[in-house]
């Protein structure tokens, strides 16, 4: 590119890829481009727009613009911030724990109960606690399922069931001994104030009292859940976003012959 007073060619521009000290990807490596947005409690002015900039800095970015700012209330502002991340991050060294397992679909899941198990896996789930979203659970456990990968209810050797919303932990568990349930699935959608992790420890502590934790597979999912997490508050395994009922099912049924739930 040329023209002017400026130039500057392809040469010019950093290509070096270094894993030790990764920074975010703009236009050209290392560049560290970012774009964030947030709200501040201020009237939409010029004073507003020099608060983000100086908290833009504060963050870590040099040379901060706000590129779009406007009026949410009176007294709200909404601000998207461009600019430069000075920090970087050494890929090599972080550590994440995840579910290791070889994902199989619907047919080998049944499959495997039926030469494992031997007999049908009964598997209850809900959004329990004060959480009344479903798409989560619907998604892992209505018949249709979600982007193509049916769910829980299809499975031949799976009895599923859907219990809803909002389902108090002691329902849940009581649910959970009358059917019979091998595996508990709960999902949390709502997490304003950590709520999702108090509600996750007082299950688990149900549980744990009522000496069934060592008698079930449990496991939890949603937007802000991921494995680790759910092993540190005393659950199998956890499940995040991308996740379908085949990773969960899959999960699920080898679980409960390592465990010997069968």
């Amino acid at each position: 590119m040329s023209g002017g007073l400026y130039s500057m060619d392809s040469k010019d521009f950093d290509k070096t890829l270094d894993l030790t000290k990764v920074k975010p990807y703009g236009d050209t490596m290392n560049d560290g481009k970012v774009q964030l947005s947030f709200t501040l409690p201020v009237q939409d002015d010029e004073k507003g727009i020099e608060c983000a900039k100086i908290l833009a800095s504060k963050m870590g970015l040099s040379e901060p613009s706000v590129a779009y700012h406007g009026s949410l209330d009176k007294e709200f502002t909404y601000y998207v911030v461009y600019g430069s991340l000075n920090h970087t991050v050494d890929y090599t060294s972080v550590h994440v724990e995840t579910v290791e397992v070889d994902t199989m679909t619907m047919k080998e899941v049944d499959e495997y109960i039926s030469d494992h198990i031997k007999r049908k896996v009964v598997i209850i789930g809900a959004s329990t606690g004060t959480d009344a979203h479903t798409v989560g659970i619907d998604a892992i456990m209505n018949m249709k399922g979600y982007a193509g990968h049916y769910g829980l209810e299809r499975y031949d050797m799976i009895e599923a069931y859907n219990l809803g919303s909002q389902v108090p932990n002691e329902e849940f568990i009581k649910k959970a001994i009358e059917l019979k349930a091998d595996v508990l699935l709960v999902s949390q959608t709502v997490t304003q104030k950590n709520v999702h992790i108090q509600n996750l420890t007082n299950l688990v502590e149900i549980l744990e009292a009522e000496g069934l934790r060592d008698k079930v597979v449990l496991i939890c999912g949603g937007a802000r859940i991921d494995h680790e997490l759910a092993k540190e508050l005393g659950y199998d395994a956890g499940f995040g976003a991308g996740k379908y009922a085949d990773d969960v099912a899959t999960f699920a049924v080898t679980e409960m012959v390592n465990k010997q739930i069968i």
